[in-house]
């Protein structure tokens, strides 16, 4: 009888190989080699968001995300969308707190008019005027489509209220006023200050090879330079910059909406830790909140936590939606749960359990080459050094209760939590 022989999938770890360099203008490139698949996705990260946007003009780093696909000095708007899709690949973009992001995905042969278009964006944008108009009013809808949309506009009202007098209050997208105000003058400025070798990382993930990446970079971005004068300072956070508070509100909602959190100075050791903190606390089914608030109690459909690492500080957020009449118990039992035993003196097993639920979507993410090239971007950016997939292993598997129980009391008791709830109502 013939066999049929099986062959061991491969490693989204074992047969990768990441490399970094330097472009003589000081441009950072990181290349992860996989040699499994059959695109490359590469990015352009830029070390600025929302809490870099001028104090005049929130939303401005988000908009810019936009307005480089209006047009450059040799590509209309209609070239940008077909250059890339003729080719089978796709162009996107995002924009975080601290980040932006212009990317695409193509397959190896298209590489290099893939790599020029990229660079075109960012080196050589034009922004037609009767275009950005048009992507104004694109971008107001893109703020009314947050307005209609409770879960994120609680999460935007939180970050508000919290950080009042600080840069990471300001939404992404900016208010319609601010959109509507923008000028040619703001986008080139910012562009000035923000879009340049020292503040920039090409990555290159996926069926690349590093040499070929070096070169591409240094013919098509080798042009970028520092500016002269004063250079741009991040403003520091500092913890008088977060104002605990609690407050609810009517909204015209359906259900009640519900929004928990804190923030903490920066604190390295805690990094790990404070993952698998979260991952114990409200990710996934097996969740101390989802158990305790959906299964056992019916209370909610949607409930979990998330932890955000800033370059200064950390910021932790519960979130659940309930019906209006039942927001006190809700909260009450949020609340209980942050003050029990299950985080001060967690049981073992469940934080070996919270830590393979890690790992897990770790090593499933690293399939994921938009994800992978994210994480990478992060690494730099966060630690200021690419941190290999073992040694992030190995900190995960570190982890103890007692860690864990530190952190809980780091996070969740040392600093006062806020609470921000939408009921339905009329709004005031």
């Amino acid at each position: 009888m013939k066999q049929e022989s099986s062959s061991r999938q491969p490693s989204p770890f074992s047969e990768a190989s990441v490399q970094q360099g330097v472009l003589t203008n000081g441009l950072r490139i990181i290349t992860d080699t996989v040699p499994f698949v059959k695109s490359v996705t590469l990015g352009i990260q830029i070390d600025a968001g929302s809490r870099d946007d001028p104090k005049e003009s929130p939303g401005l780093a988000h908009f810019i995300e936009h307005a480089l696909f209006k047009g450059t000095k040799r590509r209309t708007y209609i070239d940008i969308a077909r250059n890339i899709e003729k080719h089978g690949g796709y162009l996107d973009a995002y924009t975080t707190k601290e980040q932006t992001c212009i990317y695409l995905r193509c397959l190896p042969e298209h590489l290099e008019p893939s790599f020029d278009l990229l660079s075109d964006l960012v080196c050589d944008p034009v922004f037609p005027p009767e275009e950005i108009e048009k992507e104004k009013e694109v971008v107001i809808e893109e703020i009314s489509s947050v307005n209609d949309t409770p879960e994120e506009l609680i999460f935007e009202e939180f970050d508000l209220r919290s950080f009042p007098r600080h840069p990471l209050g300001t939404p992404i997208l900016g208010t319609e006023k601010s959109v509507e105000a923008f000028s040619d003058e703001n986008l080139k400025n910012f562009m000035r200050q923000h879009y340049i070798p020292q503040k920039m990382l090409i990555t290159a993930t996926g069926m690349v090879h590093h040499d070929e990446i070096m070169l591409l970079g240094e013919r098509f971005l080798g042009k970028l330079r520092e500016p002269s004068g004063n250079q741009y300072v991040r403003q520091p956070f500092l913890a008088e910059d977060y104002t605990p508070f609690t407050l609810t509100l009517k909204k015209r909602v359906c259900q009640a909406q519900i929004v928990l959190g804190t923030a903490i100075a920066r604190h390295d050791p805690l990094f790990y830790s404070l993952m698998v903190l979260n991952s114990m606390l409200g990710n996934g089914m097996s969740s101390l909140l989802n158990l305790e608030l959906r299964e056992k109690r019916g209370l909610a459909y949607n409930v979990y936590s998330s932890i955000t690492f800033f370059d200064d500080l950390t910021a932790m957020n519960i979130y659940a939606g309930t019906d209006s009449n039942k927001t006190k118990v809700t909260l009450e039992l949020i609340r209980e749960l942050l003050q029990s035993d299950a985080l001060k003196q967690p049981d073992p097993e469940e934080v070996l359990a919270a830590k393979r639920k890690l790992l897990g979507s770790h090593i499933m993410g690293m399939e994921k080459m938009t994800r992978r090239m994210s994480q990478t971007a992060s690494d730099l950016s966060y630690f200021g050094r690419y941190i290999e997939p073992e040694e992030k292993t190995a900190a995960l598997e570190a982890v103890t209760a007692e860690d864990i129980a530190e952190a809980a009391t780091r996070m969740l008791h040392d600093a006062p939590y806020s609470t921000l709830v939408y009921k339905p109502g009329k709004q005031g």
